[in-house]
């Protein structure tokens, strides 16, 4: 073999390479990976041969990849359980699983969330027409996913006003 050829990898452990490489930045859904491995031009057998065996070794697990999703979002983002299920949806996760991670956010702890975001929100339009502070708090609320009922409840409670 001349110097100039290069030896290729099998494509197992380039497409473990690659796996690998789409981990290091953030966890990720089996789908997600799954996808990023056929772009990347793996087979669909290997593709999957290797998420196996990541699902084995303890680096791939879309459970865990859901909960840490929904903490992340609910801290940073503030937003919603239907907001979230619908991202992980979109992330390909399994419906039991995003049924799981969800029922795990109680409805006291996502008014306290909306709550805060509000209230926030507030501080800085309180000197605004009621209507104005209202229609902005609102959308805010209705953009993080929050219903409109929740949305009356905390402005009563902001401006306190029946």
């Amino acid at each position: 073999m001349k110097k100039s050829q290069e030896v290729v990898a099998d494509p197992y452990s380039e497409a473990m390479s690659i796996a690998l490489f789409a981990l290091a930045p953030r966890a990720k859904s089996r789908d997600e990976l799954f996808k990023q491995l056929l772009k990347r031009g793996v087979e669909s057998e290997t593709a999957n041969a290797v998420l196996d065996s990541l699902e084995l070794q303890g680096l791939l697990n879309d459970l865990e990849f859901a909960k840490l999703w929904s903490e992340s979002r609910q801290r940073s983002k503030k937003l919603s359980k239907r907001v979230i299920a619908t991202e992980l949806r979109g992330k390909g996760v399994a419906q039991d699983i995003i049924t799981e991670v969800i029922e795990e956010i109680d409805d006291e702890t996502e008014y306290a969330q909306a709550f805060l975001l509000a209230e926030r929100k507030y501080r800085s339009i309180s000197h605004l027409d009621p209507e104005v502070s209202y229609r902005r708090i609102s959308a805010l609320l209705a953009r993080k996913g929050y219903g409109h009922g929740l949305c009356a409840r905390i402005m009563r409670e902001l401006t306190g006003v029946n």
